[in-house]
């Protein structure tokens, strides 16, 4: 219609310059779109007038005038409106229709000026495009979009320029480069591809495509990152179909000659691979179809690729004609497998991955038939590395275990050729700790497969690694360990797969290196335990791989170092005597130390551990001179290396003399003794030298004692530390004669602070040390201890130590120190202490809470509480002012440690000394309530971790003050508990201070409190314990501190019961009954932790860290087992306080069952609900035995009661078993039993399974009721009304019972007559014969079967099993409770007199029930039907359009459009595109969706579709009222680039790193939807045609939509945004 309407116009006016300026716009304004049009129209027609040269309707003169305007129009009112447009750098809709319109009208344009024009505006053009997109176009400047837009409409003018082309071609290459990603497939798709489409010749476009290929591979070989690789595949599969055309097809053999070929380029497949594995989708997906692309070629060609290769090192593609058949088959499994590892679940995936195998059998089987191979092993690793990088863990998994069980890795060559991709990308996978979580069907305890699996891997694949590069190989593994932080469960697995590694010489020093960086690095956070098993697994791997004769003795004893001793490497261990053992073997092997001055024969002399560590030990004690200024204290690390040294070589001279080690270990210390016996006494020795000499000392001393948490009865007498405390013994009095005077006066530097620690450490040491010898004990009291606190007494109390001086503020900081160790000491109750430490106590006590002098320094209540130190100032003179500074920095330290000790001496003092006698006299709650004042300031006062003190002192203080100062005992309490909370994260010091926190609040005396006494107490303490509770659900262990201290409190072990303080549990019963039924539901990470350290645990001695490691009991099944082992202590027979705590405990339980099952909680199996039912009736099995027959009596009624809930299976065994072991023990409450199934039958449904179990064991209580035969037809008359229920579970249960029960009545009639059941004998046997029958087919037969052979009915005896193993263990393990609800009989034993005072046996006497498997019949109770209807709402469909196709005949006739506007129907300007779709009921559907949404029109592939009659089934009509259009898939790319051209806004729904989500995105009005393919989506060569990628907000598993749903929902939205008004309602 334009046509016809320019033509009309140009006839009648033949004014054409007239119409010209009329048509164009003023240069300063900016016109619309239709306007814009109408010139480019106009120009368009005029353009066969002005290049016929035979018209007459214009003279030569008109045209040349008319050229003139027409570029006129190009070069003021073009490119001025581009300028404004770019400086306007918006995104808008009116931008992009403008800049739309301005390149098409100069596209018609130029080809009507002269020659040289189109060049002169690409040459203005040109700069713009090196703009980058944050730089602002200047005046008469473009912005890099509209440039790149005004070059497209250029190109086609330009082909026969060739160097100009080469020109655009670069710069379109830079933007590619530089620009964001948003603007690479526009340069791309509007100027690369363009430019090629456009080559005027063959040649050219072979330079062009040279030129392209060589960038890019340049550009990927030296920046090989993800970034380049997704923009290299972008502009790779653009111009696919230019590089990877076939060859041979070509008409001109020359050009085919030339023409490159990215086959033959090794960094263009490795660009491909980098696709196939890279993070995004889009990227993969390009590359796949390149590799298919080049697949297809080479198939198609039928030529050898490469014909030959001289100068590549690696072939990564081969193509040989004669195999072409297995090679298409090869790379066909390949695409498939790559293709399905898109999916994210693992049932899609897991039937794929044999491909992978018959991949890599291919593999194989060419590399061994032909010497080079035509699949390189890289594409196997891809495969590999894809899974890896997979969102779904278990398909990670998957390819993790699938790599791990890789029988290929057995060949040398294949070994070497994945080494890289092992330490690589493959470790990287290895440190994902849910990778390591217990496969279906393994124990709590039992190693992860994937443990399993690694261990034999490493085993594997190092054994047939080349033996020249299994060195280099481990290294590089070693260092991948250390190149990033490891999680601990990964890192252990790892480290005893290495351990396991048979011994050879494949490290040295670098590899020594490498595991301390491992040590240092990596491990320093991780859960104690977890890493000493580590640091042992790896101490193994060194001692086996360690090449000895590349190392020194002085390396090994540094690589030594970073093995803790309180962790793994600690003396006693089996790590440790291995560590002896393979010194010993090695010994002579060694590299000898150079020393200076070494010649050329130094190697040849062998150097012995013993001539080492003396040498060693000579070495360290030689220190230069004094040059009397302040010295740091030497660097410890030394001192603890030479004792190491020194302990493991006496200990390898040990194993091999077999004799006294005494003469030896004097010999080695020599040097050292002599040093100490002369330190107290040589007044010229270096102080440096005495440092060090009690730094070895120190060390020795605690490095050389055994583990402390070594079994009792173990211990051995160790003549090492026998003969070393008998030498250090003899030099007791030097070395206290020494420190004493150190610490008397001559310590006045910031360094001596740390100096004062290393002394008092020592005097420590000596002390616990000597512990059994009184006479050295004594001794110290007597002399020193007095001596130490009056004069540390006498610096705290010199006036004028308040100067503000570093001499004097480290001497009251050495003499606090002083003074808490000596408290500290003699807290420990070794011995009495004696009168002369006695009165020194006194006057400290006294100088604490009694003030000589006001001091600003100590402004508490009393006299010096809380005193704090003063940051000294640095201008008096002190020398080393500038070394010390740093020190300066950390003085907040010292000054807390100041007041730590202070509260370390104070709580002492208040237990052993009490308060002084002046404030006794004088109202001793005051002073005890400003005592307890100054303790709630130190808590504010000092760091969290150093509290513990403070809380002891309150300990002793808060029982005196709770019925006088009830407020400020919450308060304080309240503080404590809160700091406690603050340390959570800490372990290192959150477990010492919950202890102390835990011992004060929860005192005896606090617990005796009750609520009329201290009310408010009380109920803080009860909030308490239940966050306490609450934080032991993270932090496993919280509550067994609280339970363990309040059981001990309430039943102390050992020693007689209060019965004051046991009446305190009734105030906070609440403890008891949830540490019963307590068990956290941890998070998966978490389970995945404690399920490793019970597996290291369960190693034993194997694993030296169970031996080093000491740690406290955070079992999170010990707070069950510590409170049934204090239910089990209870006496109630004898006690009747133990009696009434045991009832109400019995309650609470059965309230807690009865909640839980009238709560609306989803209640499923092994959920929270499930587990503490279960919990509460094994814990009332437990304790029935202890239970009255009146309280029985009382309860019996809610046992029955609980059996009509809905419970899981293995509630309803013990539930059965509670039953049955009531009615042995009490018989009488058998007619409560009876009435049990007189209950309506409607409420009792299934439950009455239940009921009927109960009879299936009714041997177990018949022998104990009077009335045998009146009970026999008593259960007989109940159970026949039950074999013929409609429900086919209570006819199983009643025949069940049926059988028993009638089984026990021919017994009774045997011996002693009919008693009256004979009559029902005929009717009886016929039931039971008929109800057998019909169970002997099918399903029934099979159920009738299981049930009989099930634990419950068949080996278990509710008597004989009464046990503690078949309550907690057996009947869990039995009935599908999760494995970590079992607890094995040990756990209970670990409770002093738990099985003295056990009314039932512990363990099961009879090895039947342990020996069965769990059974598959499970009966579970079902609950009613919800009440609600069926059917809610029903969907009601209108009659479509077509079902009334006679009377709109005469609309049939129109066009679509006419037809729609006749009926009032508006339309968008969406165009959807459908050619990539090629299933009818989709194109159906989405004919529909776009009808009714009013879309412009539907492009199909084939408008054949419209005749299908799955398409008009699904279509109902709706074509007939829709423009279709038919655009073939080859011909996709031209018409997206002419909607483009025309501003159409290409929109594809694709999940790529850029996508925009729908709900964000603003649908421009001249959108084209494109749609992909049902399974690939949008093919990759089209993808870079695409303006915009939007993406579904999805929460689910499953990755992709239907394509009718997802094009449905992008079309709701583009009318939702612009057709809300206008739009009409559907249905």
């Amino acid at each position: 219609m334009n046509s016809l309407l320019i033509n009309a116009v140009l006839s009648s006016s033949p004014d054409y310059s007239l119409l010209l300026e009329s048509l164009s716009w003023s240069s300063d304004s900016w016109p619309g779109t239709e306007q814009v049009e109408a010139l480019t129209a106009f120009i368009e027609g005029l353009g066969p007038l002005m290049t016929d040269l035979k018209t007459t309707q214009l003279s030569a003169a008109n045209k040349k005038s008319i050229k003139e305007k027409i570029e006129s129009v190009i070069w003021t009112r073009c490119l001025p409106l581009l300028s404004r447009i770019s400086a306007e750098a918006g995104e808008g809709l009116r931008c992009r229709e403008s800049t739309a319109a301005i390149c098409r009208l100069v596209s018609v344009c130029v080809p009507l000026c002269d020659e040289a024009v189109p060049g002169k505006i690409a040459l203005s053009v040109l700069p713009s495009l090196q703009l980058s997109v944050e730089e602002s176009p200047g005046p008469g400047r473009l912005s890099v979009e509209v440039a790149s837009e005004v070059m497209a409409a250029l190109v086609p003018s330009l082909s026969a320029d060739e160097h100009l082309s080469l020109t655009i071609l670069t710069s379109a290459l830079s933007c590619i480069k530089t620009l964001p990603d948003a603007m690479v497939s526009k340069i791309t798709v509007r100027l690369l591809l363009t430019t090629l489409n456009c080559c005027s010749s063959g040649e050219m476009l072979t330079r062009l495509l040279t030129l392209i290929l060589d960038d890019l591979c340049s550009w990927h070989s030296t920046q090989r990152t993800p970034v380049v690789t997704e923009r290299a595949l972008l502009c790779l599969t653009a111009l696919s179909d230019h590089l990877l055309k076939p060859h041979s097809l070509l008409t001109s053999s020359s050009s085919s000659s030339c023409d490159p070929d990215p086959r033959l380029s090794l960094q263009f497949w490795r660009m491909v691979q980098d696709g196939l594995t890279h993070r995004d989708g889009v990227s993969r997906k390009r590359a796949l179809y390149l590799l298919k692309m080049c697949v297809a070629l080479s198939e198609q060609e039928g030529v050898n690729c490469p014909v030959s290769q001289p100068g590549e090192d690696e072939i990564l593609f081969r193509w040989a004609s004669n195999r072409s058949k297995l090679l298409k088959e090869f790379w066909e499994d390949y695409a498939l497998v790559m293709e399905t590892l898109e999916e994210n679940q693992v049932h899609v995936v897991r039937p794929v991955l044999n491909r992978i195998d018959t991949l890599i059998q291919t593999t194989v089987d060419d590399s061994q038939a032909s010497g080079e191979g035509l699949f390189h092993p890289s594409w196997l690793l891809c495969v590999y590395q894809r899974m890896f990088h997979s969102e779904n863990k278990s398909l990670m998994r998957e390819g993790v275990c699938h790599l791990l069980e890789l029988q290929v890795l057995q060949q040398p060559a294949f070994a070497l050729a994945f080494s890289q991709f092992i330490v690589g990308p493959f470790m990287d996978v290895l440190s994902e700790s849910s990778l390591f979580h217990r496969s279906a069907g393994q124990r709590v305890g039992d190693c992860p497969e994937l443990g399993t699996k690694l261990e034999v891997f490493v085993k594997a694949f190092f054994s047939s690694l080349p033996s020249e590069h299994r060195g280099r190989i481990l290294l590089k593994m070693i260092q991948q360990l250390s190149s990033k932080h490891w999680c601990a469960v990964p890192l252990l697995f790892l480290a005893q797969a290495l351990s396991k590694l048979p011994p050879s010489p494949l490290l040295g020093v670098e590899g020594l290196i490498a595991l301390r960086e491992v040590l240092r690095c990596t491990m320093i956070t991780h859960q104690v335990l977890l890493r000493g098993a580590a640091q042992c697994f790896l101490l193994k791997s060194a001692i086996c791989l360690t090449d000895v004769s590349a190392v020194t003795l002085d390396d090994l004893f540094s690589f030594l170092m970073d093995f803790r001793a309180d962790e793994s490497l600690c003396r006693g261990t089996p790590i440790w005597n291995q560590t002896c053992l393979w010194l010993l073997d090695n010994e002579d092997s060694f590299k000898p130390r150079m020393m200076d001055g070494d010649g050329a024969d130094a190697d040849t002399e062998k150097e012995t551990v013993r001539s080492h560590v003396l040498n060693d030990v000579h070495n360290y004690l030689r220190v230069p001179a004094s040059t009397g200024h302040t010295e740091k204290l030497p660097d410890p690390k030394e001192a603890e290396k030479l004792a190491r040294a020194v302990l493991l070589c006496v200990d390898v001279e040990r194993s091999r003399l077999g004799a006294e080690i005494g003469n030896t270990l004097e010999a080695l210390l020599s040097p050292l003794l002599d040093t100490l016996s002369r330190v107290s006494t040589n007044i010229y020795l270096p102080v440096r030298k005495s440092d060090k000499s009690l730094q070895l000392v120190l060390r020795l001393l605690q490095l050389g004692g055994k583990p402390s948490c070594q079994r009792v009865g173990e211990e051995k007498v160790d003549d090492v530390m026998v003969s070393l405390e008998k030498l250090i013994s003899k030099l007791i009095d030097p070395i206290l004669e020494f420190i004493l005077r150190r610490l008397f006066g001559e310590l006045q530097e910031l360094f001596d602070v740390e100096r004062a620690e290393l002394y008092l450490c020592v005097l420590r040491t000596l002390w616990v040390m000597y512990s059994s010898a009184q006479h050295i004990q004594n001794k110290i009291q007597q002399t020193y201890f007095p001596k130490l606190i009056k004069y540390s007494l006498k610096v705290l109390k010199d006036p004028s130590q308040e100067i503000n001086s570093v001499a004097n503020q480290v001497a009251k900081a050495i003499a606090m120190a002083t003074l808490a160790t000596v408290c500290n000491l003699l807290e420990q109750e070794v011995i009495d202490i004696q009168s002369e430490t006695l009165s020194a106590m006194k006057s400290l006590n006294a100088y604490f809470y009694f003030q000589t002098s006001p001091s600003p320094q100590s402004p508490s209540l009393l006299g010096n509480f809380n005193k704090r130190l003063q940051k000294p100032r640095t201008e008096d003179g002190s020398s080393d002012v500038g070394v010390q500074a740093p020190l300066l920095q950390d003085w907040g330290r010292i000054a807390a440690s100041f007041m730590r000790d202070q509260w370390v001496c104070l709580s002492f003092l208040i237990k052993t000394v009490g308060l002084p006698e002046s404030a006794e006299t004088f109202r001793p709650p005051n002073a005890l309530k400003a005592a307890l004042s100054c303790s709630m300031e130190a808590l504010s006062l000092l760091p969290s971790d150093l509290v513990l003190p403070v809380l002891t002192f309150m300990e002793t203080l808060l029982p005196q003050l709770v019925l006088h100062e009830e407020a400020l005992c919450v308060e304080a309490v309240t503080l404590s508990w809160e700091l406690v909370q603050g340390l959570s994260a800490n372990a290192h010091d959150f477990w010492l201070a919950l202890k102390g926190f835990v011992s004060m609040a929860f005192h005896r005396k606090l617990l005796q409190t009750t609520d009329n006494q201290a009310p408010t107490l009380t109920a803080t303490l009860k909030q308490i314990s239940s966050e306490l509770m609450e934080l032991s659900q993270s932090k496993s262990g919280v509550f067994g501190v609280l339970l363990q201290h309040c059981c001990q409190t309430w039943l102390p072990t050992g020693r007689s019961c209060d019965d004051g303080v046991f009446s305190s549990v009734f105030s906070h019963i609440n403890i008891l009954t949830e540490a019963c039924v307590y068990g956290p539901v941890f998070r998966r990470d978490q389970r995945l932790v404690q399920d490793v350290q019970t597996y290291v645990e369960q190693l034993g001695e194997e694993c030296s860290a169970n031996v080093a490691v000491f740690s406290d009991n955070r079992d999170e099944q010990f707070p069950r087992t510590c409170a049934l082992a204090f239910l089990v202590r209870l006496d109630p027979l004898n006690l009747p306080q133990h009696q009434r705590l045991i009832e109400e405990v019995v309650l609470d339980l059965l309230k807690k069952d009865n909640d839980i099952s009238k709560s609306k909680v989803r209640y499923y199996s092994n959920s929270l609900q499930h587990r503490v039912k279960n919990r509460a009736w094994q814990t009332l099995l437990l304790l029935l035995p202890k239970l009255k027959e009146e309280f029985i009596s009382s309860t019996v009624k809610r046992v029955f009661e609980a059996g009509f809930c809905s419970n899981q299976a293995s509630v309803k065994y013990l539930m059965e078993w509670m039953m049955i072991l009531i009615l042995v023990k009490h018989p009488r409450h058998m007619e409560s039993f009876w009435d049990c199934f007189s209950m309506d039958h409607e409420k009792t449904k299934t439950s009455v399974c239940t009921f009927l179990s109960v009879l299936v064991h009714f041997s177990a209580i018949l022998h104990l009721l009077t009335q045998k035969a009146a009970q026999l037809r008593k259960a007989l008359d109940i159970i026949l009304q039950w074999c013929f229920n409609h429900n086919f579970s209570v006819r199983l249960y009643a025949l069940l019972a049926l059988k028993r029960v009638w089984s026990l009545a021919k017994e009774v009639m045997a011996e002693e007559g009919d008693c009256g059941l004979g009559g029902l004998s005929t009717v009886i046997e016929a039931c039971l014969n008929q109800a057998e029958a019909m169970q002997n087919t099918g399903n029934a037969n099979k159920n009738w079967l299981r049930i009989q052979e099930h634990f419950f009915f068949g080996a278990f005896h509710p008597i004989r099993d009464h046990s503690v193993e078949t309550i907690f263990y057996t009947f869990p393990s039995l009935s599908e409770v999760a494995d970590d609800e079992w607890i094995p009989p040990w756990k209970f034993e670990e409770h002093p007199g738990f099985s003295d005072c056990l009314s039932l046996c512990l363990r099961n006497p009879s090895p039947d029930l342990s020996q069965l498997q769990p059974g598959d019949w499970i009966q579970q109770d079902k609950g009613e039907q919800n009440k609600e209807d069926r059917w809610a709402e029903v969907q009601k469909k209108i009659t479509p359009w077509r079902l009334g196709i006679q009377e709109q005949e005469p609309e049939l006739q129109l066009v679509p459009q006419q037809r729609a506007a006749r009926l009032g129907k508006l339309h968008g300007a969406l165009l959807v595109v459908a050619s990539l779709i090629d299933k009818p009921t989709n194109l159906g559907g989405l004919c529909r969706t776009c009808e009714i949404f009013g879309a412009s029109a539907l492009v199909l592939d084939s408008l054949r579709h419209v005749s299908d009659k799955h398409f008009q089934s699904l279509s109902v009509s709706s074509e007939l009222w829709l423009p279709l259009l038919e655009v073939k898939p080859a011909e996709l790319t031209d018409f997206l680039q002419m909607k483009k051209s025309e501003g159409y806004c290409i929109v594809g729904v694709e999940q790529t790193a850029n996508s925009q989500s729908l709900q964000d995105y603003q649908f421009p009005e001249k959108t084209l939807l494109l749609l992909g393919n049902e399974r690939e989506g949008i093919p990759a060569n089209l993808l870079q045609m695409l303006d915009v990628c939007v993406e579904i907000p999805q929460q689910g598993i499953i990755r992709s939509l239907n394509v009718h749903v997802s094009a449905a929902l992008l079309i709701w939205e583009y009318t939702r945004q612009h057709l809300t008004s206008s739009s009409t309602p559907a249905n």
